[in-house]
């Protein structure tokens, strides 16, 4: 694989990740949306279809790593870095892209959500308990969910924690059962395996953090989610972002030297 083809596949991979991702996390948040409220398990399952889709568009240019978790855990496993900055400059590339994308196909339904009374405050707001916990979210805007994760009790080992379990579960199925020949990225049959780890994770271990597990799915739509021209969109929660991007790192690191160790 070629430089250019690295970059290319990341890009348009982890753009296709976090469409179809963050476009189930638009779904079921946004008013306005027909699927509105159909909770974690179409979640779940609206990220782990995201990753089969990418991977299989994306593994014959690059491999489709998609995640700098999965990157990082190679690059240990093969000994070889030089490729490494390709895959994570075209994966937040394409993380950010992803994150307009899904703005775009749901502009109308951003604009009714982020401008209604009961979710922004404002003149005529009644105080409702979603609005509460909202509140007390600390510099986390009423659609962020949709663009990056956020934890339900703010405990920074808690988070770290649970971001390093669940990005090593995910990493330990790909290097042990997700691998293609070359052993330098994801095969067909990978894909598929990966992408059901993947909802799995989320049903899982989800629930406290929202299971970023990928610091590109996280860092790029956050930083989309502070420069769009949202309404009432509030901030982007910057003191909380750098556990999705420290924590599957340690995990992805760890999973590798266990995978070199004992396979």
């Amino acid at each position: 694989m070629s430089s250019s083809d690295i970059f290319i596949g990341e890009t348009i991979g982890t753009a296709i990740l976090i469409l179809l991702g963050g476009g189930v996390c638009a779904a079921v948040t946004l008013k306005a949306s027909k699927a509105r409220n159909a909770g974690w398990i179409a979640i779940a399952f609206g990220w782990g279809f995201a990753v089969m889709t990418a991977v299989y568009i994306s593994t014959p240019l690059s491999g489709a790593h998609l995640n700098p978790a999965v990157t990082v855990a190679l690059a240990i496993k093969n000994s070889d870095w030089s490729d490494v900055p390709y895959y994570l400059g075209g994966q937040l590339l394409g993380a950010m892209i992803g994150a307009v994308l899904v703005w775009l196909a749901y502009y109308g339904q951003f604009h009714a959500h982020l401008t209604d009374k009961e979710i922004v405050g404002g003149p005529g707001a009644q105080a409702t308990s979603a609005k509460a916990v909202e509140a007390q979210e600390q510099g986390a805007g009423p659609v962020l969910g949709i663009f990056s994760t956020g934890p339900e009790i703010r405990n920074i080992a808690q988070n770290l924690a649970t971001e390093i379990i669940g990005t090593l579960v995910l990493i330990l199925a790909v290097l042990t059962q997700g691998l293609n020949n070359q052993g330098n990225g994801l095969g067909p049959l990978g894909g598929l395996i990966t992408a059901f780890v993947v909802v799995a994770v989320g049903l899982s271990l989800g629930g406290p953090t929202g299971y970023a597990i990928n610091p590109a799915r996280d860092l790029g739509p956050r930083i989309v989610h502070a420069l769009l021209p949202l309404p009432n969109k509030g901030g982007s929660d910057w003191s909380y972002a750098w556990i999705p991007v420290v924590g599957p790192l340690i995990g992805a690191a760890i999973a590798a030297g266990i995978y070199n160790a004992a396979f």
